[in-house]
Order: structure tokens, then sequence, then C-alpha cells
């Protein structure tokens, strides 16, 4: 590094110009007195005994008088240690600049874009990591394995989780020895489709497919927004494509996230008068509490009812209203799905712990 270089770093520190002309100057002589160090560099004769005497208030050298005033550079330790600790404030800066770039933090209720796919991906890891209930997923065969791990913990946490493999024309499907133990159920959806991860009802993930001109993601912490997702991910990436693979046995108990899964197959069995157990997880929508409540399953409501009867119902005859009576040892609730307002519980989980028929 030159003089000039040198110069300009210090003034970067702190020093004033004609300061850091004076220090640098100094240090090529070592010892000098005021009227040599002035002609070694450009600080006017007038103003060099301000410039020594400011330097040395800050602990860069030290004066003393010999015939005239003189002045040599202190022991640079503390100069050291200032400017390395300069330069990892500058790097520390550098690496929070980039963070924040890349990945900006996501508050209450906030739909965030980002630039880079790679954050997209980095922040749906760290959700499914963190997932306590459900996930939907879909993703193509190389975004499963980029996930595969953190969808094997959640699964192993006992994370209801849904996965869609979306694949373009001639693309093979991951074997289904890597995806048992990743999903609750996966099903394949012979068509790309975007990146979509999403977390609990609350968290979503979403960028578009690698064949998009732009890249961009959007990062969603809200339950209104991510309800919209949610029916994305029902009718583009779920209802109607085929199943690779399930947990779920024709025997009960059988789990359901979804209350519209769940009337769909709970409908025809209260038609041939079963008696349903149930166990319902879910909140209070006036407390917002949590509950845990066991019971019997007495009867099912939703908007389209009242439209024709077909073997299964469409899911989109299911859009509206949806509920479930439960009778429980300490009264009858009304349990509806995700965003429920109307019903007295909002369920996340409805576990069917037996059926049987008078």
């Amino acid at each position: 590094m030159d003089d000039s270089e040198l110069t300009d770093v210090l003034e970067d520190a702190g020093l004033s110009p004609y300061q850091a002309e004076a220090y640098v100057a100094l240090l090529g002589l070592g010892t000098a007195s005021a009227t040599d160090i002035a002609d070694s560099c450009d600080v006017p004769d007038p103003r060099i005994y301000d410039v020594l005497r400011d330097l040395e208030s800050k602990g860069y050298i030290e004066t003393f008088q010999q015939d005239s005033l003189t002045a040599r550079a202190r022991n640079p330790d503390e100069v050291l240690e200032d400017l390395r600790s300069r330069s990892s404030k500058y790097l520390d800066a550098a690496e929070t600049i980039e963070e924040r770039w890349n990945q900006p933090e996501i508050s209450e209720h906030e739909v965030s874009i980002v630039k880079r796919f790679e954050t997209v991906v980095s922040r749906a890891r760290e959700l499914i990591e963190a997932a306590e209930n459900q996930i939907q997923v879909g993703v193509g065969p190389e975004q499963f394995y980029a996930l595969r791990e953190e969808l094997i913990a959640a699964h192993d946490r006992g994370v209801n989780i849904k996965l869609s493999i979306c694949t373009s024309p001639g693309e093979e499907v991951p074997p289904l020895s890597d995806i048992e133990g990743t999903c609750t159920e996966a099903r394949n959806r012979e068509i790309p489709a975007p990146f979509f991860v999403l977390v609990d009802r609350t968290w979503t993930c979403f960028a578009p497919h690698h064949a998009s001109v732009n890249e961009y993601g959007v990062l969603v912490k809200d339950r209104t927004h991510t309800y919209v997702f949610h029916w994305f991910f029902l009718t583009c990436l779920w209802e109607i494509w085929d199943t690779l693979y399930t947990e779920r046995t024709p025997e009960t108990p059988t789990t359901y996230v979804d209350l519209r899964h769940a009337v769909r197959d709970i409908e025809p069995l209260l038609n041939e008068d079963a008696i349903i157990e149930a166990t319902v997880g879910g909140y209070d929508t006036e407390t917002k509490e949590s509950v845990d409540l066991t019971g019997r399953i007495t009867a099912v409501d939703y908007t389209g009812s009242s439209i024709g009867r077909t073997d299964p119902v469409p899911l989109a005859q299911m859009a509206g209203r949806i509920s479930a009576t439960l009778a429980t040892d300490n009264g009858t609730y009304e349990v509806g799905g995700w965003g429920a307002v109307i019903e007295e519980i909002e369920a996340t989980e409805i576990t069917i712990t037996d059926v049987t028929y008078e």
C-alpha cells in the first residue's frame, strides 16, 4: 500500500486529510521537527502545529521541545487495534447488509419480495424445521431433495405433510424409497409448478418455476394471504393428481388436518347411520385458547350440500362455509375449518378413532 492509499485509509478511520498526511510523513521520518514534517507533506506551515497537537490528542504521536517543537510516532499498538476494530466492523456490516438483502426479516402480518431463489429455499428449510402441525409442499424432484432432510425430521415429530412432486415431461419421479418417511401422503403433478411451501397455516414460501423469466420469491406471514395459497395448493397441486404414496390405511384411526377432507369422508358414513368417534384439536374461536375435545361426530354441514350428491363430492362444492357437530360429555360444539369465525372451534386436527354401526 503506497502513501496515498494509506492516507485515504486513515481518513476513513477518522483523521482529517492534513492529519493523515502529517502522520504518514512522520512514520517515514521517525522523529522530526514540525517544520520538517510540514516540508515532507502538503500541510501548510501555519497549520502544522495545530495538526500535530490534534494527532497527539488522538494518541497517534507525541511531541516534545528540542530547539523547536519536535514529534515522533507513538507505539502503534493502540492505532492498530483501532484500525483492526474498524475493519472488523466493516466486515460485520458487509455481512449484515448481505444477509438482510438476501433474507429480509419477517414480522407479523407481512409479505416480502426477495430477489434470490436460494433465499426462498433457505427460509422454507427454517420453517419446516419449526413446523408443529402441518406442511403443504409443491416442489420439483431437485427441490424435493433440497428439503428432504428437514421434511424427514418434521415427519418424525408427527407433523402432517402433504407433498406434491411436480415433474416436467420425461422427468423421473423420486423413488418411493426416498419419499417414504418424508410425508404423510405424496402425489405427482405431471406439469412443472412453482416452488411452494406452506407451514402451520401461517407461513408461505413461493417462487415461480424454473422456466420463469424473472427470478424472485414471495415470503408471507399472514393467515389470510396464506389461506389463498392453501387453495392454490388444493386445486392446482393436489386434488386431481394421482397418489404416489400414503400412510393412510382403511383401518382407523385416521387423522385429517383439513376439515373439508374429513367431511368428505365422514358424510357417507353418517348417511349409513355410522357412529363416528373422534378427537378434535384446535382453538376456541372466541378466546383463541387451544382445545382438545373427544366425542361423537353427529352431523356435517357445508354450503354446497344442497347441490346434487356425487361421490366423491368435488372440493369446489365444499369451498364455502363448512362445519361438523361434535357431541362430547361436556356439551355439543360446532367445529369449523381454517379461519372459522362463526363456529365455536377452529379445528387444526381431526382424528377418527372408531367407526361402528348400530
